[in-house]
């Protein structure tokens, strides 16, 4: 059985979702499982934040790292498992892609919204970063029912096929949508084994041309 975990703000945007069609006839008859996770559920403090102000200055807000951190610590327990952050900046998904996530036990999907994801959770906490598309939507909420979709439809017996048929995709190349790195509080986050994830020292100068100049190598680089 495949187990799609996805991680929201927004959960009860995937009620329809989960509870319609073939989506639904797949987890009665235990070829997949779908749970949604609320972001928000992670958090410690007691307004339940899981955004600030990003470092360096910008408009919009960062969503945090802890909150994912625990997020992801608490919900993977699979074996064959794979943590996935969705965003414009990434490989597109494909076909060979869904293939390769239907082969396994266990796919967390992280769905970032405001004006991104502190960019830890793409260095430390996930496995892959994936898009959808060449194109800016506001948040993964989507890009997570396209790919459980995608993946759900190539598990054996799904769509009623007991080796449903893989249809390869070519891959050509296009311009990406490319953005700087972003973080935000705190400037130095623990992990459970002890290492320390830092904000480069730039972001925390102060120094607004500098910070302009690190954004602009860094965002010709990604």
């Amino acid at each position: 059985m495949l187990q799609f975990d996805i991680i929201t703000i927004f959960p009860e945007m995937f009620s329809c979702f989960t509870s319609e069609s073939i989506i639904k006839r797949a987890q009665n008859k235990g070829l997949i499982k779908i749970n949604v996770h609320y972001l928000r559920d992670f958090v410690t403090d007691t307004h339940s934040v899981i955004d600030d102000r990003p470092f360096g200055g910008n408009i919009g807000m960062v969503m945090k790292v802890e909150p994912i951190y625990r997020a992801v610590k608490a919900i993977k327990t699979k074996r064959k498992s794979k943590v996935i952050l969705f965003t414009p900046r990434a490989k597109n998904f494909n076909q060979k892609k869904a293939y390769e996530f239907s082969k396994l036990d266990q796919l967390i999907m992280i769905c970032g919204r405001y004006e991104g994801i502190d960019e830890r959770v793409a260095k430390y906490i996930a496995d892959e970063k994936v898009s959808i598309g060449n194109y800016v939507l506001m948040g993964g909420e989507l890009a997570a029912m396209v790919v459980a979709e995608a993946s759900a439809r190539l598990v054996p017996n799904v769509i009623g096929i007991d080796k449903p048929q893989i249809l390869e995709q070519r891959v050509t190349k296009e311009k990406r949508f490319i953005e700087y790195p972003q973080y935000t509080r705190p400037a130095v986050f623990e992990s459970e084994s002890g290492k320390k994830w830092r904000v480069p020292k730039i972001l925390l100068s102060g120094h607004h041309e500098e910070i302009r100049k690190w954004r602009k190598k860094h965002s010709k680089k990604i």
